[in-house]
């Protein structure tokens, strides 16, 4: 997944790779050079540091990292003359900390975090002193929105259950559509769930509501929601039991009443409101 920061006016892309991030050090060479970030590049890896460096975060995370290589790099680096690019470090090493993509969209050098927050301190200290603050709120945000989508999951798996448990508490549940109702066809499974749900079909709501805003599902309640996607799921089920029309909104329309009833005294509902 490919993710983008803004450091002191340069966008740069973050691409997730499992637990991982790799932070694009093409993008972060524009902040020394826009014309040749591939150069920017090469000179921070042809210095004897940051050969060293990389070295020890690859002995570390690589357990295929070619060591023998890496010394015959090590002890080239420094001495005049001397240039490595991203791509030579990686043939050379079998590195994984770096990484080259090509494409004119997404391609560039990309490095582990780690690594790029060295880059950034042979850029500019203050240029890394943003960098960590950006990178840092990014993942902060990431936390609040899977700690939301987890809570999320978690009330809904809450109210089925609690929807399972009162129905078996219940037994008997009195009608709530009339006669004419029952008897009335509709002309579409839409209408027939309308009736099951809201007692009413889009048209009739709409003679209701003339000023109101989009139709009668827009303005279904949270717990009218919930239950309508679980009678739309089991009218399914019904249609693939070749079940009449009357018969299926009978069922459904039961099985609303069943579950509205559960809703409405759930308190984990309550607490999305």
């Amino acid at each position: 997944m490919s993710k983008n920061i803004n450091v002191q006016g340069v966008d740069i892309s973050v691409l997730s790779d499992k637990k991982e991030e790799y932070i694009s050090l093409t993008d972060m060479a524009k902040y020394k050079n826009r014309e040749n970030m591939g150069l920017v590049i090469s000179h921070w890896l042809s210095t004897r540091y940051t050969v060293e460096f990389l070295g020890c975060w690859e002995r570390f995370n690589n357990p295929n990292f070619n060591l023998t290589e890496f010394s015959k790099v090590k002890n080239e680096s420094g001495s005049n003359g001397f240039v490595l690019s991203a791509k030579q470090w990686i043939e050379k090493t079998n590195a994984i900390g770096i990484t080259s993509k090509s494409g004119r969209y997404g391609g560039g050098t990309f490095a582990h975090s780690d690594i790029a927050f060295e880059f950034a301190t042979w850029l500019s200290a203050e240029f890394k002193f943003y960098l960590i603050k950006e990178f840092q709120r990014l993942k902060t945000e990431e936390q609040k929105k899977l700690s939301l989508e987890w809570n999320l999951q978690r009330t809904i798996s809450k109210v089925n259950y609690h929807i399972h448990t009162d129905a078996i508490k219940q037994h008997i549940i009195p009608p709530a559509l009339t006669k004419e109702q029952i008897n009335t066809v509709y002309a579409s499974e839409a209408d027939l769930l309308n009736v099951a749900l809201f007692g009413k079909t889009a048209l009739q709501w709409r003679k209701e509501k003339p000023k109101a805003k989009g139709n009668i599902r827009d303005d279904a309640t949270l717990e009218q929601l919930v239950v309508l996607s679980n009678l739309e799921s089991i009218n399914a089920l019904l249609i693939g039991q070749n079940l009449p029309q009357k018969e299926r909104l009978l069922i459904l329309n039961q099985t609303a009443i069943t579950q509205l009833k559960s809703l409405l005294d759930n308190k984990q509902i309550l607490k999305l409101k």
